[in-house]
């Protein structure tokens, strides 16, 4: 179990616009709660009892929403960046909060969505002794294909497949050794991850679903397929 959890909550979400002017794009309003409400809840759920969020643009709009923590029944804490560090550099900065003997640590952009228990991924990580572990989901097309043969004869047309290929979800388990070498500044996927990778220290799970909101189309979709696909007993456990 992963009793710590760090989440990347600073980001401005400017393609999101008028929706961010006054809240940091995790905050923004899905279903009558934050985006970032539903990682927390899951992470409750599957026993995170300490969560620390990286923040910069309207830090004070999350402070003020989760508070301590204790509405929720567990502790949260506030890494502020006065000066944006990139997302390797968040995570190191929020280092710091987690107790000096904690090894293992859930960690996320503020801005995904998933809906599964966490407990396989971290097996995983445990079992191939990895330095990170990154929740992955298969790619769906973002178009409509046509499918052509030799003479170049239409086939026929398949409406945004899946295809063969993996993509990260920007959510973590992490040894604190993985985030000691993330740079003061700058992001972990840029250098870090592919010298684990080399190194053969990183290992992908590969999940079901991954909702995130970088536009309006996205944040359309999250909203028809939420309902769907979140349990609705832990949404009752915390009423809005």
């Amino acid at each position: 179990m992963v009793k710590h959890a760090i989440i990347l909550a600073g980001g401005k979400g400017e393609r999101l616009r008028p929706l961010t002017d006054k809240v940091p794009k995790p905050m923004v309003d899905i279903l009558g709660r934050p985006l970032v409400e539903y990682q927390v809840l899951l992470l409750i759920d599957q026993g995170v009892e300490h969560i620390v969020f990286s923040c910069g643009y309207k830090s004070e709009v999350i402070k003020e929403y989760f508070g301590d923590g204790s509405k929720w029944g567990i502790k949260f804490d506030y890494a502020i960046e006065e000066e944006p560090l990139g997302r390797g550099g968040a995570f190191k900065n929020a280092l710091q909060f987690i107790p000096s003997d904690v090894d293992l640590v859930y960690g996320s952009n503020g801005d995904e969505v998933i809906a599964e228990s966490l407990e396989p991924m971290i097996e995983l990580h445990s079992s191939k002794n990895a330095m990170a572990t990154i929740f992955t989901v298969q790619l769906v097309s973002p178009f409509g294909i046509v499918e052509i043969d030799e003479s170049n004869k239409v086939k026929g047309f398949r409406e945004k497949p899946v295809l063969p290929h993996w993509v990260s979800a920007g959510v973590y388990i992490l040894n604190r050794s993985c985030i000691e070498l993330f740079p003061e500044v700058g992001d972990h996927e840029d250098q870090v991850f592919p010298e684990l990778a080399a190194q053969g220290k990183i290992y992908a799970y590969k999940g079901n679903y991954w909702g995130t909101v970088n536009t309006i189309k996205e944040l359309n979709k999250l909203v028809s397929e939420l309902p769907k696909i979140f349990p609705e007993d832990l949404l009752n456990r915390f009423p809005v």
